[in-house]
């Protein structure tokens, strides 16, 4: 028998790729469709390295960073010195932000904060539904990370590096133990805005980088289509769905037989995964199957794009098996009027928080979640006033917290000096804490690597990083 032109077969397949994928809800895949990602060779999912404490991670990100000295790290000392110079002792020579040449005055804390649960957990006024879950959160005060501006800390943040393109740790998550769930993504993000100052969130901020591109995250609407297009438009029924999307998948198949080029797997894969969460994704997004109690719970009103929605949402990916999911709330970048921006932050994300923990727990799955809250950096002890009191960027100091499996609950871990600027005791990196998240994943960060440009690349790079097991039970 004579073998097929390959070049012949590839015309071809290429040729019916261009007229027939018109119509497809893989459309809505954008970047996954058009990511093939060759630098890899597949990840080996479902091998964790050692029994893993949890199956998935839920991040809530804070995004504009807000103050620790407002919500988890109480400073009588700073109380005492507001308004007086800020001691040089504190500040030469270190990196500062839009306060750099300007006349440094110390701002006390300007709220209240208050002792909760059996731990003590030290938390403020703006928070009154964390005070409830005090003995559920390890609050890390002694978080330290090395950028000062939003994106390149976001960029550190999310992929353990400065420099763009590299995979984001949701995406090394699903590389290394892919999903649960063959008909939704292994990575999910969802978005929420409300607040002073809002920080647009680059997409390149859930990249695969150079993991293959079906690795990345899938961003999900808040409001309107979860996802762009992904309902079949009019004349199109899924019987001819499901016959374009199985064409593809053997031509490529065919073509792969011959070249075995993973960007062919990629692609195969990803119209696969576009077809099926045409399936899937509606019946994700439909809160009619939710009691009332849940949605006042939550704070919930369905379809207004809320953190509120989004963490009720953030719930139901991770019953379906979602390995990552990732919430950004934009709004918390105060450098005035921090009182008003801090009540309408904490707000709108404050009850959400809270009832996503604890209806994880009534439903025996948050032994097996890690709930991650925190945002890229800190703020300033010294004042900021743009339109009242408000506070600069700050890396050296912040904090964050960790709920769930395997986490000690009631933990206060780590301190600030005494006017919260610098980080002193059991300090936690970036890289550490990615390190402890994977370790909880039952993955190992050493181990966890790709062969790119030559090196060895990992999520917590080559720099030291440790596992922080004295949070851990």
């Amino acid at each position: 028998m004579n073998r097929p032109n390959m070049d012949s077969l590839q015309w071809k397949r290429r040729t019916f790729l261009s007229q027939a994928g018109v119509g497809l809800g893989a459309a809505a895949l954008g970047g996954l469709l058009a990511k093939d990602g060759t630098c890899a060779k597949p990840g080996t999912a479902g091998t964790p390295h050692h029994p893993p404490k949890v199956k998935r991670v839920i991040f809530l990100c804070m995004a504009g960073g807000p103050s620790h000295l407002e919500t988890f790290d109480y400073k009588p000392k700073l109380a005492e010195l507001d308004g007086k110079p800020m001691p040089t002792s504190f500040t030469k020579g270190q990196p500062i932000a839009q306060l750099q040449g300007k006349t440094l005055k110390c701002q006390g804390p300007l709220v209240k904060f208050k002792k909760h649960g059996k731990s003590g957990q030290e938390i403020s006024d703006f928070l009154p539904w964390h005070a409830k879950m005090a003995d559920d959160i390890c609050v890390l005060r002694s978080m330290v990370t090395e950028q000062i501006n939003h994106d390149p800390a976001h960029t550190f943040m999310n992929t353990g590096s400065a420099i763009s393109g590299r995979p984001s740790m949701g995406s090394w998550i699903n590389y290394g133990l892919g999903s649960e769930n063959e008909n939704l993504p292994g990575f999910v993000v969802l978005t929420s805005v409300g607040g002073r100052n809002p920080q647009p969130i680059a997409q390149r901020q859930w990249s695969a980088g150079f993991l293959p591109g079906r690795y990345q995250g899938v961003e999900l609407n808040s409001v309107g289509d979860p996802v762009h297009y992904v309902r079949n438009p009019p004349g199109v029924k899924q019987a001819d769905q499901q016959a374009v999307v199985e064409t593809i998948s053997a031509l490529n198949r065919s073509r792969n037989k011959t070249l075995q080029d993973p960007e062919i797997e990629t692609r195969t894969k990803a119209y696969e995964l576009a077809y099926k969460m045409q399936m899937s994704v509606p019946e994700l997004v439909d809160f009619s199957d939710e009691p009332q109690e849940v949605l006042d719970m939550y704070g919930a009103k369905p379809g207004d794009g809320s953190f509120a929605s989004n963490c009720l949402l953030a719930r139901r990916l991770a019953e379906r098996g979602v390995r990552f999911i990732h919430l950004y709330h934009r709004g918390w970048d105060h450098h005035g009027d921090l009182v008003r921006y801090m009540n309408i932050c904490c707000d709108l994300t404050d009850q959400p928080a809270y009832a996503l923990v604890q209806d994880l727990k009534q439903r025996g799955m948050l032994d097996e979640t890690l709930i991650i809250w925190g945002g890229e950096f800190g703020r300033t002890p010294m004042f900021q006033g743009k339109g009242g009191p408000g506070r600069d960027h700050h890396m050296k100091g912040f904090s964050m917290w960790m709920a769930g499996g395997g986490v000690k609950g009631g933990l206060t871990y780590g301190d600030t000096d005494e006017l919260g600027y610098h980080s002193e005791r059991n300090i936690v990196r970036v890289r550490d804490l990615h390190a402890t998240m994977l370790h909880q994943l039952g993955i190992d960060h050493r181990q966890l690597a790709v062969k790119y440009q030559g090196l060895d690349m990992k999520l917590t790079g080559v720099e030291e990083s440790r596992v922080i097991h004295d949070i851990l039970l």
